[in-house]
């Protein structure tokens, strides 16, 4: 009865450590650049003494992130870029270089561009980007920011940095309990001149509300199952301990 119990109770908990990161991809389906994150739980076999199977136990794993391009919304601002396949935005954290999809940029008070969460965003020299005060900020392409001060021409559009762009591989990069990645090793990625953006837009999260809501249902279902395995072995040592006193 004891194994059981064990059993159907390490069941339930990869169950709810599951379900906990579906609800965070869920939480999170409004959040620019959002990478869905991966969980699932397998079956282990536990052996006795002899070495023969007895029963079988669960473990949860979350082997990353889903890199899938999500969908881009134009939304005509001039700080807004959306990372055109794959790359990403390089950004400066109280920890070091880290790295992300959204491109819903703002200026801070010290003229820096910023990500929504005040993080500055490099350069391709791995230095915030400076924006001049009162200057009309553009993006090109190929991650060059160009400003226009007030009253200059069109043709006094200076360029004044390029944006760090990177495209490191996939196996590299881990997901901070920030939502941003960060490389497995101490060393920055070096930029990428290939990694292009599109201007006036955003790239929304990845994450299929639709899927994550049936894998929201059929977890409960999965968790209601083992708290019935649960009861039933309580049910069955109490008949045992009823049979024993009469005897």
């Amino acid at each position: 009865m004891d194994r059981m119990i064990y059993t159907a109770a390490s069941g339930a908990a990869r169950v709810l450590e599951q379900q906990a990161v579906i609800s965070n991809n869920l939480a999170n389906i409004g959040t620019t650049g959002f990478r869905e994150q991966m969980s699932i739980y397998r079956s282990v076999p536990l052996l006795s003494e002899a070495g023969m199977p007895t029963r079988v136990s669960t473990v949860a794993s979350t082997p990353g992130s889903d890199m899938g391009q999500g969908v881009m919304v134009e939304t005509g601002k001039a700080l807004d870029a959306a990372i055109s396949g794959q790359g990403w935005f390089s950004v400066w954290t109280p920890q070091g270089e880290a790295y992300t999809r959204a491109g819903d940029f703002g200026v801070n008070e010290q003229g820096q561009l910023v990500t929504r969460q005040g993080l500055p965003v490099l350069s391709e020299d791995g230095v915030p980007m400076e924006i001049p005060e009162r200057g009309a900020v553009t993006f090109s392409g190929d991650g060059r920011v160009t400003v226009l001060g007030a009253g200059d021409r069109p043709n006094d559009l200076q360029v004044i940095g390029r944006l760090k762009l990177v495209n490191p591989t996939e196996d590299e990069l881990v997901r901070g309990d920030d939502g941003l990645f960060r490389m497995r090793t101490p060393q920055p990625v070096q930029a990428d001149p290939q990694v292009r953006i599109i201007p006036g837009f955003i790239e929304k999260s990845n994450v299929n509300a639709a899927e994550a809501m049936v894998g929201m249902i059929a977890n409960a279902r999965k968790f209601e199952m083992q708290m019935k395995v649960i009861q039933d072995a309580g049910t069955n040592a109490e008949r045992a301990n009823s049979i024993l006193s009469a005897g």
